[in-house]
């Protein structure tokens, strides 16, 4: 196993209300095709309970897709974006994990995974998996970077291997999603240097600037 590298400490995600509001105001309620009331409700009503201290508010990947969210992404006022080689990123599925079958839902415990960069997804899953942890599914990391920009720093981005693409023959895609700031290099752009980025690792490699997010549950 590749020595463990250390780790930033990140304070929780603001208050669910704070959470909603920010929601509503990129306009994500109206990708995902839900009144703001709905979203402001369940904030509150999760809030008022102790399952909502520290949560993350996800909206479901069915209802807002990465390829929706990915955009609203910023870093130095430059919007997010997804990898051109990967016109595909809606297909990366959950995987071997059970997201609530409910439009809204709270994500707990949220962890980067400083620790695990310079590993590869092979190596971090079976390592979560023993720490009763999941990792986090695409669309809940830019959720998280939506709440809070400063989850992404330089060196110091991650990965969100809960979300992988099934192929044809029934095996996974060996590319696996991750979350980091562009470099304005290749077909990412010059003026794309510092924007949030979606793109992908491949499974067996190692990136000493990416860990794992995680999780320790979800909630509806």
């Amino acid at each position: 196993m590749p020595e463990t590298a250390p780790s930033t400490v990140l304070t929780a995600p603001p208050a669910l209300s704070a959470q909603a509001e920010r929601l509503i105001e990129l306009g994500v309620h109206e990708i995902a095709g839900l009144p703001p009331e709905e979203i402001r409700t369940f904030a509150a009503r999760a809030e008022a309970g102790a399952d909502g201290r520290g949560a993350l508010l996800a909206v479901h990947p069915d209802r807002a897709p990465a390829s929706a969210l990915a955009p609203l992404l910023r870093r130095e006022d430059k919007p997010g974006f997804v990898v051109v080689d990967m016109p595909d990123v809606d297909e990366f599925a959950p995987c071997a994990l059970e997201l609530p079958d409910a439009p809204l839902y709270l994500v707990h415990g949220i962890d980067r995974g400083d620790r695990m960069a310079n590993w590869s997804p092979d190596e971090a899953l079976p390592a979560l998996t023993k720490e009763d942890r999941t990792p986090l599914v695409l669309t809940e990391g830019i959720h998280w970077v939506l709440q809070q920009p400063e989850a992404l720093e330089r060196n110091l981005c991650f990965m969100t291997i809960g979300s992988r693409l099934r192929k044809p023959n029934g095996g996974f895609d060996a590319r696996t999603p991750a979350i980091w700031i562009s470099n304005g290099t290749g077909r990412d752009g010059r003026e794309r240097r510092n924007a949030p980025k979606v793109g992908w690792c491949w499974w067996n490699n190692r990136h000493t600037w990416l860990g794992f997010a995680s999780t320790t549950g979800r909630r509806g």
